[in-house]
């Protein structure tokens, strides 16, 4: 068996978590096992649910702009007892630059993941900005879940080269397939019945953009009384925007659910999926909403590798007027799933191309 090392920081409800997660649901766990190491001790969402299919959790320390030697001699120390792991996938960039040529050192084959367009600002993005400059020349395979996620952290002359690989953020497709009862079934639980459902999935940390999504909401409340906002997902800035919410007047049309385990049956329950990100590499929530039929109304910062579909309406941020027109506006919903399937986005592909890549590692590790 091959026991694949992915190193993800969190194992909280996230994009690269949520991803990785479905691969992992979809190999054949009797030949390939997925361990994980993280820096965020209170942050298992998925532990549970790893180690019922056979994986590992381990917690190291996270960087903190001063213990360089303490991240290398602990990973040193990993390796040194864990001699049978021939593969880390890393999906946490910011100082994997630290611990990538430890790896490499214990023999092991390396992989960086890129699922982001940005490392934020201030002086906290400008370090990891530095940190992420070695990546390029210090793993074997370049991976990025678009091709704007992979130009970004390793520019295009890598991404040109034979160790650059393009993962598109893969969906189970068979979850979304529901009987359409469901739709009222989750509207009545929720008490949403008859009203108009502006749905977001997405942490509550800055780059999701609530703010904004709230301050649209609110004009387009004003214009349709009707309409709710259903809000999936947990986060450090979750109590702010409910404040911001009753702030707005609007605290009694917010619903906010928390981290769910079913998403697709939450957005049968929504009319419109809004999803105003400053930023992303490929929001795979944005896949899913079209997978669930979903008109979907995007800011233009995403990467256009979602569009995949006529459910896509594409905005600029700035203007929450132009926002809340566009989210109310009558749309059908449609079937997209041989869109999605052509364009790359079954989960069971991606599994079946990361299988692949583990197992050709594996082997030249063992050459």
């Amino acid at each position: 068996m091959i026991r694949v090392l992915h190193m993800i920081a969190s194992l909280d409800v996230g994009g690269s978590q949520t991803m990785m997660m479905n691969i992992y649901r979809n190999i054949d766990r009797s030949k390939l096992q997925f361990d994980f190491i993280i820096d965020h001790p209170g942050e298992t969402y998925f532990a549970p649910e790893i180690e019922a299919m056979g994986g590992r959790v381990y917690t190291l320390a996270g960087f903190h702009g001063t213990n360089a030697g303490e991240i290398r001699r602990d990973w040193n120390n990993f390796f040194y007892t864990h001699p049978e792991y021939r593969i880390l996938h890393s999906h946490a960039r910011s100082y994997a630059s630290l611990y990538l040529p430890v790896a490499r050192k214990h023999g092991l084959k390396t992989i960086i993941h890129s699922h982001s367009t940005n490392s934020g600002s201030g002086l906290k993005g400008a370090v990891k900005a530095v940190l992420q400059l070695p990546l390029r020349d210090q793993a074997d395979i370049l991976m990025a879940c678009s091709r704007d996620a992979g130009e970004w952290l390793y520019g295009k002359r890598a991404c040109e080269s034979e160790r650059f690989i393009l993962l598109p953020n893969g969906i189970d497709m068979r979850r979304f397939a529901l009987p359409p009862d469901v739709r009222e079934k989750y509207r009545r639980e929720l008490g949403i019945e008859g009203r108009f459902v502006i749905g977001h999935v997405g942490r509550f940390r800055d780059v999701k953009n609530h703010t904004f999504l709230l301050d649209a909401f609110q004009k387009a409340h004003a214009q349709n009384p009707n309409a709710v906002l259903l809000l999936v997902g947990a986060g450090p800035l979750q109590q702010a925007m409910a404040e911001k919410a009753a702030a707005l007047g609007v605290a009694d049309q917010v619903l906010m659910t928390g981290n769910r385990d079913d998403v697709p049956a939450l957005m049968q329950a929504m009319d419109v999926f809004a999803f105003p990100s400053l930023w992303e590499g490929l929001p795979m929530t944005v896949v899913e909403a079209q997978a669930a039929g979903l008109p979907c109304v995007l800011s233009d910062t995403i990467t256009r590798e979602v569009d995949i579909s006529p459910l896509v309406q594409v905005l600029p941020l700035g203007d929450p007027d132009q926002w809340a027109g566009e989210l109310i506006k009558p749309r059908k919903r449609l079937d997209v799933s041989k869109a999605i399937r052509k364009a790359g986005f079954d989960i069971r592909d991606s599994a079946a191309r990361l299988t692949e890549l583990y197992t050709r590692l594996d082997r030249e590790g063992h050459a």
